[in-house]
């Protein structure tokens, strides 16, 4: 590779890591290419890039940025998730393709500049993505009136019961 192509390599890493919310190294040793490529895919498909990188190209990339705290850990061979929106999904897809694969491991990340290891990693698959949490919220917000609006309608029930106690007695 000459110096024009290892600078497009490493403007491209710095540009999707900058960008990205979670960058998460993985070790590949031992899969081939066709071995990847579902879990490529699969990372399109949820918004996420993953790309095979040279050490080197990596560190110069993550010089500056959000993700610096991933260049001391930079060894042997490795590719990267960057996730963009919701760093869960990324956590997600990785951790349940370990699971599938023995080859396969996720190594460390950066969440937002702060260093995770793999047991915080696999934590962090476990937590409910981010559609899941919003719907959640959407659910308690919603609540608060509709009790509210049912405590009421309650109220004016047992009223209008009563009026129709009152006018049957008055009728008798």
């Amino acid at each position: 590779m000459n110096r024009a192509e290892k600078a497009k390599i490493i403007d491209g890493l710095k540009e999707r890591a900058d960008k990205a919310s979670i960058a998460i190294v993985t070790d590949f040793h031992g899969l081939k290419v066709a071995e990847l490529t579902p879990l490529r895919a699969k990372l399109h498909e949820v918004g996420c890039d993953y790309q095979v990188v040279k050490n080197t190209l990596a560190r110069k990339a993550f010089m500056e940025g959000p993700h610096v705290v991933l260049n001391d850990h930079l060894k042997y061979n490795c590719a990267v998730a960057f996730g963009y929106d919701d760093p869960v999904v990324a956590a997600k897809v990785l951790v349940e393709f370990a699971k599938k694969n023995d080859k396969f491991s996720v190594r460390y990340a950066s969440l937002e500049g702060k260093f995770l290891e793999e047991a915080s990693i696999k934590a962090l698959s476990e937590l409910p993505g981010r559609e899941q949490l919003l719907a959640s919220v959407l659910g308690t917000m919603n609540a608060v009136p509709q009790n509210f609006v049912s405590l009421f309608a309650n109220v004016v029930r047992g009223m209008v019961n009563v009026l129709t106690a009152l006018k049957d007695k008055k009728e008798v």
